[in-house]
């Protein structure tokens, strides 16, 4: 499995407007080869911001490169730079590969 990560910290205050956003895009990761799960996790506010986690479990890399290189992947972020006020700075992108699954 390939997992990617992209960390956003949103302003305090900016926490509804970042979700709904989030809530209500046009995702099509579904329809994608080698796709297998996402999820948009909120984590603690401190300091002035709140950190969200976008995680995203792909079959492996080349299926990951397939979405970021895709017409779905465009739509699904179109407009999102029109949001800056929302965010404390760009997202950061983290890269894994699975060296071990254990699962209930």
């Amino acid at each position: 499995m390939y997992v990617t990560i992209n960390r956003f910290k949103v302003h305090a205050g900016q926490e509804a407007a970042f979700e709904e956003l989030w809530l209500t895009r046009d995702s099509r990761l579904g329809e994608l080869d080698g796709f297998v799960a996402f999820y948009l996790m909120r984590g603690e506010t401190k300091d002035g911001r709140t950190t969200y986690l976008s995680h995203t479990t792909w079959r492996d890399e080349v299926a990951f490169q397939g979405w970021a290189r895709s017409q779905a992947f465009r739509s699904s972020h179109k407009g999102a730079g029109g949001h800056s006020a929302i965010y404390d700075g760009p997202p950061v992108l983290e890269t894994y590969v699975t060296l071990q699954s254990i699962t209930a």
